[in-house]
């Protein structure tokens, strides 16, 4: 079993920063891929920025190049994304996926809960 905790987000002024965590639990082996994801009201959920284990690239959409960095430490199980030059339109549910080997060598996909973003003056 794995437990995905997400925590970081909140109310932040436009131009402002939050760094967001997804700490994964349990019966791992690797993370194999994680990816940060959002979803305002009345949208699609869409991918925000992705790392692949083992791969020196990672992926961000157009609206988070040079402004959002994923990350993650292997040693604790956590990825994160460091969110800078905030803006409105950024707000948002944000959610981390994992794509795990266990213990057992079996890959199993997980969501965290979603933590709440808001970018307002």
């Amino acid at each position: 079993q794995v437990q995905l905790v997400e925590s970081g987000g909140g109310l932040v002024q436009p131009g402002g920063s939050l760094r967001l965590s997804c700490a994964a639990s349990g019966s791992i082996f690797s993370i194999m891929f994680a990816g940060w994801y959002r979803q305002a009201p009345g949208k699609q959920r869409e991918l925000v920025a992705s790392i692949i284990s083992g791969t020196n690239t990672n992926y961000y959409a157009d609206f988070a190049k040079g402004r959002f960095t994923i990350s993650r430490d292997n040693a604790k199980n956590t990825v994160y994304l460091q969110m800078n030059s905030l803006k409105p339109e950024d707000t948002a549910l944000y959610y981390c996926y994992l794509n795990i080997r266990t213990l057992g060598s079996v890959v199993r996909q997980y969501w965290g809960q979603g933590t709440q973003v808001t970018v307002s003056s």
